[in-house]
Parts: structure tokens; sequence; C-alpha cells
């Protein structure tokens, strides 16, 4: 980056964001349960699809609308203690389905 500044860092795995990582703003309100226009965090791609794959909406809206609970839930601690030890560029697909909305 120009102007030595630093990347940005994703807020679930703490990792930097490359220029060239896939990456993806994350509704910490989902947006069809009242979130549009209501704060986002970006996230690598990655981190966003496993928050996505673990959660539904209603459940994201209910209890984890916050960047400390989404990091506090069992299965998602577990997925950043792993992707921690990956580049931060890496991507892979989310093994599977997206949760119900």
């Amino acid at each position: 980056m120009e102007n030595g500044e630093e990347d940005p860092i994703c807020p679930l795995c703490q990792r930097p964001i490359p220029p060239e990582a896939r990456q993806s703003l994350h509704h910490l309100i989902p947006r069809l349960k009242g979130g549009k226009g209501g704060p986002t965090v970006l996230l690598h791609q990655i981190c966003h699809n496993e928050i996505h794959a673990t959660l539904t909406e209603a459940e994201l809206a209910r209890d984890y609308a916050t960047v400390a609970a989404l990091r506090a839930h069992p299965r998602l601690e577990k997925f950043i203690r792993w992707v921690g030890k990956r580049p931060p560029g890496f991507h892979s697909k989310t093994p599977g389905a997206r949760r119900k909305r």
C-alpha cells in the first residue's frame, strides 16, 4: 500500500487483509433483520462465509451482533484457531451449506 499504510485487520481472525485477498463486508445486524444501513465490518471472505455457515440470520441478529460475540461462538473459535495458521490471503471453500435465513 502507498504511504506506508497497513493492510486492514480482519476483526474475526485478527489477520491482515491484503489487497489481493478475497474480502467482503459483513452487516453485524443482518439486512433482512433490520440491519440495512447499520454497522458493517470488513472481513476475509473465508471468515464471512464461516459466519454464515455457522449461524442463521435470526441467530446473528439476536445473539451475535458484535464481533466479540462472534469470536466467542464455539465453532467460530475453532475456525479462528484453524484459519490463524493460514497466510492472510488464504481462501478455500467453506464446507457445508449456508445456514437458513
